[in-house]
């Protein structure tokens, strides 16, 4: 299916993009474009990443089935209800093109070129080793795509199920192509029993067609690691929320203990001490409200950045175990979601001054773990 093309600007970076089409269920069914990016950021009435779509399909919110008499629309153009409802890709097929998506994004091979990748090698040395690996690959392509992995419409991928199939497997669909043979082949319920004789057709078939060429592309992004996006609330991912800044840990600083940064941040904002007491001791959601209702420190908006980047290496140096999790995102970019304010987090006009200083302090900690 051909994808749109789209893109977003990251501190003066252009991001490739594409936009692919799902359904979000809000209640209704909502008919919408979701937008993959080649950092692995993902837009689609929210900002996540893989791991959170993931989390996304397995609670039917972005919806791959449809209920009969179910109501669809797509805004200020139309709505109707399904009938009789058929969707053509399932969650995990859904989520595995995503991640085609992205690897294709950035010059990468998608499942179906590693898995000619493998054919080819399956091809060369014909070992057992190889044609299991290869149907690996075959079974990691998202089912729905995987009939044109070898850009054969007569075929199909028929040779491809044909070569990764054990002798004894069975076959279906194998009539839409001509075996020569077929009428007088081994056949089990209707199905095509995978013999020496049947492998042999699928290798002539590539010895005569060859293996499908790569796309070779040039690499457009730096980094190697995918985009986090630390949203808000229950977490789809516990291991990254835990680098929010009101997850549960405790820090020490200048001998008082804060439950959580949100909560140091805010307390050292004001000058009310009873404030920032009340503000200690209260709930990390609160904790904004209840400074603003006391003076700020002279300066604050001048030296806020500098703070929160002290409190972030404060909280990383005294939990080993986070700075684990935050060194495990490796160089990718980290969106701090559903901030208190743009200038901490991402959106529409989000600065995302919280992500940026996580990347920072991710990389003075990996300097200080290499010796540097």
């Amino acid at each position: 299916m051909p994808l749109d093309r789209t893109y977003r600007v990251v501190d003066g970076e252009r991001i490739e993009g594409v936009l692919r089409p799902v359904f979000v269920r809000n209640g209704d069914y909502y008919l919408t474009n979701m937008a993959i990016f080649a950092d692995g950021a993902i837009d689609c009435w929210g900002w996540t990443d893989l791991d959170g779509l993931r989390g996304k399909l397995e609670s039917g919110w972005i919806a791959t089935e449809l209920e009969p008499d179910g109501r669809a629309s797509v805004h200020h153009l139309a709505s109707w209800r399904f009938a009789e409802p058929a969707t053509a890709v399932s969650a995990e097929d859904l989520l595995g093109e995503v991640a085609d998506v992205i690897e294709e994004l950035n010059g990468r091979p998608t499942s179906a070129e590693r898995c000619l990748e493998a054919v080819s090698r399956y091809l060369e040395t014909r070992r057992e080793e190889d044609r299991l690996a290869l149907r690996a690959a075959y079974e990691a392509i998202p089912s729905h795509q995987r009939v044109y992995v070898l850009g054969d419409m007569d075929h199909r991928d028929v040779p491809l199920r044909l070569l990764v199939a054990g002798i004894g497997d069975v076959c279906d669909d194998y009539t839409t192509y001509e075996l020569e043979y077929a009428d007088d082949a081994m056949t089990r319920d209707g199905h095509l029993v995978v013999t020496e004789q049947v492998r042999q057709w699928a290798l002539d078939y590539f010895a005569e067609y060859g293996v499908p060429g790569f796309r070779r592309r040039e690499p457009r992004e730096t980094t190697t690691s995918p985009t986090v996006v630390l949203n808000y609330g229950k977490p789809m991912y516990p291991e990254s929320h835990g680098l929010r800044n009101e997850f549960p840990a405790p820090i020490t600083v200048d001998g008082t203990t804060y439950p959580t940064v949100e909560h140091a941040y805010w307390a050292l904002s004001t000058t009310d001490e009873a404030l920032a007491e009340r503000v200690r001791a209260g709930d990390s959601a609160a904790a904004r409200d209840l400074a603003a209702e006391g003076p700020s420190r002279p300066g604050w908006d001048d030296v806020r950045l500098a703070v929160m980047t002290e409190l972030l290496r404060t909280k990383f140096d005294q939990h080993p175990d986070l700075a684990d999790v935050l060194l495990a995102t490796g160089d990718g970019r980290i969106h701090y979601a559903s901030a208190p304010s743009p200038f901490w987090g991402t959106g529409e006009e989000g600065r995302n001054w919280i992500g940026r200083l996580l990347e920072l302090v991710r990389s003075e900690l990996q300097a200080r773990r290499h010796g540097l």
